[in-house]
């Protein structure tokens, strides 16, 4: 507790504004826990950027945490780009505080002697990445905490390529930070260095975004689109892109339309609950929609509601749009012809059966640690390499490459793209998703969060992980474990015969067990929340889209006894 105490106390100097001294010495007097809370520890800049609960304290987001952070990102950018004049971008969500942070940011920037474009309102997360390469800057700061609660905040930083800092960068970067106290922080700012941008970036966004993601389906005329932002920043750009692309009917949700940190309607802005989806999925069936598009705040991740076999609104899951954008895209291309350069990606966690339709198409698949960056990071790592699309199990997509992060805009046009040319064709997105299971499996999945808040929730979250790898399961569901996958220590060993593989990936706090009949099970912290994660993957053969409701049940009872197995649910 006396290391706590001089941490907070060294907060009461004048460096520190009088508003945060006061707060600070309230706490010291009248809340110890609160206190132990907000500086038993330094909100750490990780391998993406930083994410946290908005506050006083070196364990919050706030003015000097991200003071801290921008301070140590000037300084590499200065040593990287020794003889250049370093431009950066930045963006931010529709969170509390988001504007204000964004805003020192980039004073913190100017005071540096660096070129900023501050977006002058909310911008989305992928026209960020885009405006790092259109704009010419050597790096983006976006400001966003993405679907967490209303009480976080965020920064991610994003590199000269559009992607996410990767390797070595990251590293690099943090090193920077760590070596900075907090009256290192240059407030001064020097405005004539601070830009302010909107409209000439916005309009190049949404142009590529219709280029990329509209393919001219048919029977744009009679299909009906529930869209909604969930208070978030994509209302600034996906209604503006489905209209150019030629979709007259679409309803925007008004009660979510607005852009609000509270996320009022909701009880998380999270596209991946279907509670978020709702009042969505409510009107669709008042109006006789075919498609609800929803997305999170910062317009990475997006949530599809199609019509099932039953003429019902169902929400997709994240593998499941992902599974159905990729074999359209994939379509298109060899229609157009492969040039055998071509490749698409998804993560360690994902459905394994992109790799299996990466194959059917003979096309090459990769796979990456989750996080978007690292995706990112293929593309530009291969350069001669075509990236066709890739996603990931948590509702998010990339289609090309001209956005170098999960783009819930071009995705979203994709999507309907998608749906309408499957309804002008007698089809449905549904059926269209079914047909990929008779030729490439049917593969099933399921997500089981823990969330474990605070100091002990932390040691929980440890210790869970140490126990499954420490005491591994012999079978899964009567099928006995082949591979176990440690991305800890890189190696898969098959426990059946004693064979061991290096796994070419970074290292990660990853386990995942394989069964001989291909079921997966991985489990892994949350990179951005308190939790722990753990992923269910099953597959059987559908030999015909007429069994689709009884093997589909088949899946969903294997699932639930895997759970049962494991103490999960």
């Amino acid at each position: 507790m006396d290391a706590i105490l001089n941490t907070a106390k060294s907060w009461l100097t004048d460096f520190f504004d009088p508003e945060v001294k006061k707060e600070v010495q309230n706490l010291i007097d009248n809340d110890t826990d609160e206190l132990k809370d907000r500086f038993y520890k330094h909100m750490e800049f990780g391998t993406g950027g930083m994410r946290g609960v908005m506050g006083v304290g070196t364990n919050r987001i706030n003015k000097y945490t991200l003071g801290k952070s921008t301070q140590g990102l000037s300084n590499y950018l200065k040593k990287t780009y020794t003889d250049e004049d370093i431009k950066v971008v930045i963006a931010f969500d529709c969170r509390h505080n988001s504007d204000t942070l964004a805003r020192t940011v980039a004073e913190v920037l100017s005071a540096n002697g660096i070129k900023v474009f501050l977006f002058s309102e909310l911008r989305t997360t992928p026209e960020l990445s885009f405006a790092v390469r259109h704009l010419g800057c050597h790096a983006g700061i976006v400001l966003t905490a993405s679907h967490n609660p209303p009480e976080y905040n965020g920064y991610k930083v994003y590199w000269t390529d559009g992607g996410q800092i990767v390797p070595p960068q990251d590293g690099e970067i943090i090193a920077e930070i760590n070596s900075l106290s907090f009256e290192d922080i240059n407030f001064e700012a020097n405005n004539a260095l601070i830009e302010l941008i909107d409209k000439d970036v916005d309009e190049a966004f949404i142009k590529e975004s219709v280029a990329n993601g509209n393919f001219n389906a048919a029977g744009k005329d009679d299909f009906k689109i529930v869209f909604t932002s969930l208070h978030g920043t994509s209302i600034t750009a996906i209604p503006e892109v489905l209209k150019r692309a030629g979709y007259k009917n679409v309803t925007i949700i008004e009660e979510q339309a607005k852009p609000d940190g509270n996320f009022p309607t909701v009880k998380s802005p999270n596209p991946e609950e279907p509670e978020a989806l709702s009042m969505a999925v409510a009107k669709a069936e008042e109006i006789g929609a075919d498609m609800v598009v929803g997305t999170d705040p910062d317009s990475d991740r997006l949530g599809i509601a199609i019509r099932n076999l039953d003429g019902k609104m169902e929400i997709v899951n994240g593998n499941q749009a992902m599974i159905l954008m990729t074999k359209f895209l994939l379509e298109q291309q060899k229609q157009k012809g492969f040039k055998g350069n071509e490749f698409i990606a998804t993560t360690i966690v994902s459905t394994p059966m992109m790799e299996a339709m990466a194959k059917a198409y003979g096309v090459e698949f990769k796979t990456a640690l989750t996080g978007f960056k690292w995706i990112g990071k293929m593309i530009k790592d291969f350069p001669e390499s075509n990236f066709i699309g890739g996603g990931e199990e948590s509702f998010g997509y990339m289609v090309g490459d001209f956005v170098r992060d999960k783009d819930a805009v071009t995705s979203t046009l994709l999507a309907c793209e998608i749906a309408a040319q499957a309804k002008a064709n007698g089809s449905s997105f549904y059926k269209e998703l079914i047909g990929c299971y008779v030729d490439y499996g049917f593969y099933k999945e399921k997500l089981i969060s823990i969330t474990k808040k605070g100091m002990s929730g932390a040691e929980e979250i440890k210790q869970m992980l140490k126990d499954f790898k420490e005491n591994p399961v012999s079978s899964v569901a009567g099928s006995k474990v082949k591979w176990i996958e440690d991305y800890n220590t890189s190696i898969a060993k098959n426990v059946l015969t004693g064979e061991e593989k290096a796994i070419d990936i970074p290292k990660s706090n990853v386990l995942i067990y394989e069964t001989e009949d291909g079921t997966r099970i991985a489990a892994r912290p949350s990179g951005t929340e308190p939790k722990v994660k753990f992923y269910i993957s099953t597959n059987t053969k559908l030999e015909k889209a007429e069994d689709f409701k009884k093997v589909s049940k088949e899946l969903d009872d294997k699932i639930q006894n895997i759970l049962t197995e494991l103490n999960l649910g």
